[in-house]
Parts: C-alpha cells; sequence; structure tokens
C-alpha cells in the first residue's frame, strides 16, 4: 500500500509512515499545492496511491464518479496532527487493509471508524 497525503494535512505525517516502513508521499512533493481534487485524485488512480486527506470533497467524489478507486481515508476530526490521530490511524489502516487495497472509503470520526466499499452506492 502507498499513501499519498493531501496539502491539508502535515507534513510531519511522513515521519510516522516511514517509522511503519510504509510509503507515502506529501501532495507538496509532487505537485502544485493549488491543484484540484481532481488532478490528485486522477494522480492516486493512475499511480495506485490511497489518499489520506481532511477534505470532505474526496468523498463526494467517490459518489459522484461511481469510482471504484482510488481508496480515500478521510479524517474528520478537529485535531489531525500525527501527535493526536497516529495511532487510531494506523490501527485503522490495519484493520481495513484488505479493503484499502480493494477500494474503499475510510472514515476516521471522533467516535468511530466506518468503512465502505468502492463504488459507492447511491
Amino acid at each position: 500500500m502507498k499513501f499519498l497525503l493531501d496539502v491539508n494535512l502535515s507534513p510531519d505525517w511522513l515521519a510516522e509512515f516511514s517509522n511503519r516502513d510504509m510509503e507515502a508521499v506529501h501532495w507538496s512533493q509532487i505537485g502544485d499545492i493549488r491543484a484540484t481534487d481532481e488532478t490528485i485524485m486522477q494522480f492516486a488512480h493512475e499511480n495506485d496511491y490511497i489518499v489520506f486527506t481532511h477534505d470532505l470533497d474526496f468523498g463526494t467524489m467517490l459518489a459522484a464518479t461511481n469510482a471504484s478507486s482510488p481508496s480515500v481515508i478521510q479524517i474528520r476530526v478537529q485535531d489531525v496532527s500525527p501527535q493526536s490521530l497516529a495511532t487510531r490511524f494506523f490501527t485503522a489502516v490495519n484493520q481495513f487493509r484488505d479493503e484499502l487495497i480493494s477500494g474503499a472509503l475510510i472514515v476516521i470520526d471522533a467516535r468511530r471508524d466506518r468503512v465502505r466499499i468502492l463504488p459507492l452506492k447511491k
């Protein structure tokens, strides 16, 4: 699994991925930080990345396009720092590993983690 971190998340997350021997790149390292969400999703799809974001638009795009990839992990909490969220995030990644590989939207909010298999049914 490879992860593409959206610009709305700190590059500090990269150390957390590295500490777990997981491949990750921050969008600012490979693309224009003003790129559209559609551009980021297209890149992730073409290059087999899982998108990690704090932006609700990525889930909306999956639903609107009936896409089966890329997988998206959407964080819906106030504090998205790795210090606050890393343990919970990586627990969810491990728990939903098969779903992420096959195509899924994972939502991590203040109370629970949810998984929806792609394509999203209307």
